[in-house]
C-alpha cells in the first residue's frame, strides 16, 4: 500500500487527463441532435465504459505488461512521454492527436451510439489514463491498495457522470473561452506528473544517474 497523499495525486492525475470540463464540448458535438433522455443515456453509458476500461488496467494492466516482456520503468518512461504530449496540447487548449484523432471524430459522428467509441476509449479513457493507473497501481500491493486505487477510479466516474448532468447548463452559461482556462490549468498540472514519471522511469532504467 502506498502513502495516501499518492492516491489523492492519483485522482488529480486522472482529472487532468480525462479533464471532464474539457470534455463537454466534444460530448456536446457528439450528441447533437438527440434528446435529452438520449443525451442522459449515451452520458451514462460512456461513464460506465470508463470505469470497466479503467478498472481493468488496475487489475489486469501490470500482468499485461508482463505477458509482452515489458519492464515498469520502461513504461513509466514511455507513458511519461505520452502524458507530457497531452499535457503540451492541452495547454495550447486543444485535443492531442494521442487522445482523439479528426478520422475518429467524424466516424463518432457517424455512428448511432458514440458511448464507448470515441467518447469513452480514446476520448476519456485513453492511453495517458490507462498508463498513468498502471504506473500508480505499480506502486503498492495487497487488497487495500487496488480497492484505494479503484475508489480513485470511481471518484472520477462519478465526477465525470455530473460534469454529463449538468452539460445542459454548462452549453447556456460556460463560454469556450472558461473550458480553455480550465484546460490550460489542467494542462499545466500534467506536465508536471508526466515529468515525475519520465524522471523516476529514468532512474529505475539507469541507476547510476539517481
Amino acid at each position: 500500500m502506498a502513502e495516501y497523499t499518492e492516491y489523492t495525486k492519483l485522482l488529480i492525475a486522472l482529472l487532468a487527463i480525462v479533464n471532464p470540463f474539457g470534455a463537454v464540448p466534444i460530448f456536446v458535438a457528439l450528441t447533437s441532435g438527440v434528446s435529452n433522455a438520449e443525451r442522459a443515456r449515451i452520458g451514462r453509458m460512456t461513464v460506465v465504459a470508463v470505469v470497466i476500461i479503467l478498472l481493468v488496467s488496475v487489475f489486469f494492466g501490470e500482468a499485461i505488461l508482463e505477458f509482452f516482456g515489458i519492464t515498469i520503468d520502461s513504461f513509466r518512461v514511455g507513458g511519461g512521454i505520452l502524458i507530457l504530449l497531452m499535457a503540451i496540447s492541452m495547454l495550447q487548449a486543444r485535443v492531442s492527436g494521442a487522445v482523439r484523432t479528426d478520422e475518429e471524430m467524424r466516424e463518432g459522428q457517424a455512428s448511432e451510439s458514440v458511448a464507448v467509441v470515441p467518447l469513452a476509449i480514446p476520448l476519456l479513457a485513453g492511453p495517458g489514463a490507462i498508463s498513468t493507473v498502471i504506473l500508480y497501481t505499480h506502486k503498492g500491493t495487497g487488497v487495500v491498495h487496488h480497492l484505494l486505487i479503484s475508489a480513485d477510479v470511481l471518484a472520477l466516474a462519478a465526477i465525470l457522470w455530473l460534469m454529463f448532468q449538468l452539460v445542459p447548463w454548462i452549453d447556456r452559461h460556460i463560454t469556450q473561452t472558461g473550458i480553455n482556462i480550465a484546460t490550460r490549468i489542467m494542462g499545466l498540472i500534467l506536465s508536471a506528473i508526466a515529468v515525475e514519471f519520465i524522471a523516476n522511469g529514468l532512474k529505475g532504467l539507469f541507476p547510476a544517474i539517481a
